[in-house]
């Protein structure tokens, strides 16, 4: 089962409630965000048919369907001359080359169907062909016609926040000790490598919502609660303190393989956690210097106040996190959740590549795709750490 956590953008009430009468799912998956935000929806209309000569019985077998023209408006908006139709067929021609894709040939079509058809097929066969293909578009400019590719990993709107208590109480568990200096070394890469932030560092969106929560706190009324309450925070900030002095050290990164090496493994846990310490530093060797953030898209309008056009950072959606279980994570899940459900999309991963006869890009998204794989496995290990100690 899938542990990464993940939490509703729905229709929760804005709330300070510091209890909660219902656990919440261990996970969950995101309400769409808006109407608006949602992807693009197949034509519900029947398509064009064109079938070639043949007796009523074998006609069926001899129709071919074909997309109608209206299906492609970037084609439609397009102005036809001779140079605009020689770069529309030169930009395919580099695009289909760069994703080893054989296109249909459409020149027994007039114009514009012929280049409507050559985009249909091109999408359809990306779309079967090509991890991570999100959307091609036909530009045109006052220079040349060409396309441009979006590859895009989608993170299903789920919240990878890494629970750092569980590694605090393996450390001092005599049968897991193993396992957290193993997770240690995993941990730190994702700390100093990956660049995953930290809830104790103040310029992190975790640390302020923390930090909200804690003032909510102090400034309501007494009850007999409240000493609880603050000393959950007080714990929180003691453990991340801890973990994180633990993972600024770079010698975890220097031991890593010397620990896997040593690692061995007694029992299904045993074997999770080398597993996925394995994967970390393969990705950790193959790709030394990369950030989760590298293929982040650049928020074009940063001081627009405009909520609907505002997009959820990745840096708010991926963290450390002190603990995913309780009072506290519910009260801060519930805060994000209704904060997030006035933003319009997701940031997440992306590749625009154009194929305008300029030298093509040839990075992908495999780096990402192998990446919050490895965050998803390691929140489920530490999800599930407290069921093992039994």
């Amino acid at each position: 089962m899938n542990y990464a956590q993940t939490y509703h953008i729905g229709n929760n009430q804005t709330t300070r409630t510091k209890t909660t009468k219902a656990v919440v799912p261990k996970v969950e998956r995101v309400r769409p965000l808006d109407a608006k935000t949602k992807g693009r929806k197949r034509n519900s209309e029947r398509q064009t048919e064109i079938s070639t000569n043949g007796n009523v019985a074998n006609g069926f077998l001899k129709t071919s369907f074909l997309p109608k023209l209206k299906e492609t408006k970037t084609v439609q908006a397009c102005k036809k001359t001779v140079k605009m139709e020689r770069d529309f067929y030169t930009s395919l021609s580099q695009l289909a080359e760069h994703y080893k894709i054989e296109p249909m040939q459409t020149n027994q079509f007039e114009y514009p169907y012929s280049m409507a058809l050559a985009v249909w097929d091109m999408k359809e066969k990306l779309k079967q062909r090509v991890q991570n293909w999100e959307e091609i578009r036909l530009v045109q400019d006052s220079k040349k016609t060409y396309f441009i590719s979006e590859e895009k990993y989608n993170t299903d709107t789920t919240l990878y926040y890494i629970p750092i208590e569980p590694l605090y109480q393996m450390l001092y568990d005599p049968k897991r000790k193993r396992n957290a200096q193993l997770l240690i070394s995993v941990c730190s890469y994702l700390y100093h490598i990956a660049d995953i932030p930290f809830f104790r560092q103040e310029e992190s969106y975790l640390y302020w919502m923390y930090e909200m929560h804690k003032d909510w706190v102090e400034q309501d009324d007494e009850t007999e609660e409240t000493e609880v309450y603050k000393r959950e925070f007080i714990k929180a900030e003691l453990i991340g303190d801890s973990i994180e002095q633990k993972l600024f050290n770079r010698m975890n990164l220097q031991l890593f393989e010397q620990r896997l090496n040593a690692f061995k493994s007694r029992d299904t846990f045993d074997q999770d956690c080398w597993q996925m310490a394995c994967n970390a530093f393969a990705l950790y060797t193959e790709y030394p210097t990369a950030s989760i953030f590298r293929n982040a898209p650049i928020n074009e309008n940063p001081e627009s106040e405009d909520e609907e056009n505002e997009v959820i950072g990745m840096e708010k959606y991926i963290s450390f996190i002190a603990h995913t279980k309780g009072w506290l994570y519910e009260s801060i899940a519930d805060s994000i959740n209704n904060e997030f459900n006035e933003y319009g999309a997701m940031q997440e991963p992306t590749i625009c590549k154009r194929f305008d006869g300029n030298k093509i890009i040839t990075t992908n998204l495999d780096f990402e795709n192998r990446l919050f794989a490895l965050l998803n496995d390691i929140c489920n290990l530490l999800y599930n750490y407290e069921t093992t100690r039994k």
